[in-house]
């Protein structure tokens, strides 16, 4: 943190990729230029978290800013530092949603016109926030599987315009934005961090809130987090340059980026300790834990932080640490995916091809004989075939405990059931569920 940036205003072009180090005077500037539309969130304990995980666990609430996430930092910062000629001729940005949100929010406040390009399948609740905070000042694209997607044809909608590019990560305003996340973290806490969880998908949190550390709390141990799914930072660490993913999962679609940016993995890779990656089923399970204890509601992407604390182990026994939750943008229509998601993750929930002989009484031995006493059938499709012995039906059967599972697959061994089980075959598991 010792190298001047080059040039990052309006109109001075693209900083020298190789130069450009965020600097804590230009996140305290941000700091002072964002604060007309920047709530200073609640850094709050939480006590069934410090107690499950013998720490004391703090939380950076971005969940509850005006746009319910942290990406109006970033991007009320590089639209309110745009030239007027700029400003002029518009502006464009691709997102799965927060950014996007980010991006309408300045442009209604500032008065000018935003072309926002987003997936094809960002939930509705995130393109109606967009709608709402934009009002008459946004234009939105649905377009593309992938942020990924959204974004190159953002570009080439941005050069044929000449309009300017809010990138979502990838530039020093942004970056400098999403830093001050980590000045009010600082500001708030009495104590001494002992680690710092930040979700990571395109690297611009990360990049901006860990060189606030490193330049005031170098002792944190900073740890980003990505989904299983969607790992580019934690791969391009692995090989040592940019790694671009041929497949992800866009269910934590705030953090699925399947490449990082040139000037956030730099930075990421010199300032973060470790990256660690959880599954999508352990995130589940974490926004229904927050929402059953805490009353918090988060999306997947905010609940990936708090997701990572069980992966840490006993480091974080007796230490401090805090957990950014990032946002809260999540489509009520997706509670049944998340649980269903969960009760995989947990061992709750387990799915069978079951051959069943075609004959009277077969399903009522079943239940009778391979059920334990808390199991639950809540799945049951079968057609019946009679040119055939044996009919295939999919089972799905809900178990009180993880336990539970060993005891009935005895059960069904012993009474010579033939079945198939499904759950470890993800391509089967979704095309039948």
């Amino acid at each position: 943190m010792t190298q001047k940036k080059s040039s990052v205003a309006a109109g001075a072009g693209r900083p020298d990729v190789d130069a450009y180090r965020p600097q804590l005077s230009d996140i305290q500037r941000a700091k002072q230029r964002i604060g007309s539309v920047v709530i200073q969130t609640p850094l709050s304990d939480n006590v069934p978290l410090s107690e499950r995980y013998e720490a004391d666990i703090w939380l950076k609430r971005e969940d509850l800013q005006i746009i319910r996430s942290y990406k109006i930092r970033g991007a009320y910062n590089k639209i309110s530092n745009l030239s007027k000629e700029e400003l002029d001729r518009g502006v464009v940005c691709a997102s799965a949603g927060n950014h996007a949100q980010g991006v309408a929010f300045a442009c209604s406040r500032i008065g000018i016109r935003a072309t926002i390009f987003m997936p094809k399948p960002t939930p509705k609740q995130k393109i109606k926030q967009v709608t709402m905070l934009g009002r008459d000042s946004v234009d939105i694209i649905l377009t593309g599987d992938t942020y990924d997607d959204s974004s190159k044809e953002a570009k080439e909608f941005c050069a044929s315009r000449n309009a300017c590019f809010i990138h979502p990560f990838d530039d020093p305003m942004i970056i400098e934005g999403q830093g001050t996340v980590g000045l009010d973290i600082l500001n708030d806490t009495k104590k001494p961090i002992d680690y710092l969880l930040l979700p990571v998908g395109g690297g611009g949190l990360a990049a901006g809130v860990s060189s606030v550390f490193r330049a005031i709390s170098p002792e944190t141990k900073i740890i980003g987090v990505e989904a299983a799914g969607a790992p580019s930072m934690k791969r391009s660490f692995e090989a040592g340059h940019i790694v671009t993913l041929e497949e992800m999962d866009t269910f934590a679609d705030g953090i699925a980026v399947r490449t990082p940016g040139e000037i956030t993995f730099r930075i990421c890779r010199e300032q973060l300790d470790d990256i660690v990656v959880v599954p999508e089923g352990r995130i589940c399970s974490t926004i229904l834990e927050l929402y059953n204890e805490s009353a918090i509601v988060v999306e997947p992407a905010g609940a990936a932080s708090i997701a990572a604390l069980p992966f840490l182990g006993d480091a974080i026994k007796g230490k401090s640490v805090v957990c950014v939750v990032s946002g809260s943008n999540n489509d009520i229509t997706r509670m049944e995916e998340i649980k269903e998601r969960s009760m995989l993750y947990e061992g709750l929930k387990h799915y069978f091809i079951v051959r069943f002989p075609q004959r009277a009484g077969a399903l009522r031995e079943f239940l009778e004989n391979a059920l334990g006493p808390n199991d639950d059938i809540t799945l049951f499709q079968y057609a019946k075939k009679n040119a055939r012995e044996k009919g295939p039906a999919v089972v799905g059967i809900e178990v009180r405990s993880p336990e539970d599972f060993e005891p009935l697959l005895v059960r069904m061994k012993e009474r010579n059931i033939v079945y198939e089980y499904i759950n470890d075959k993800p391509d089967l598991l979704r095309l039948i569920i």
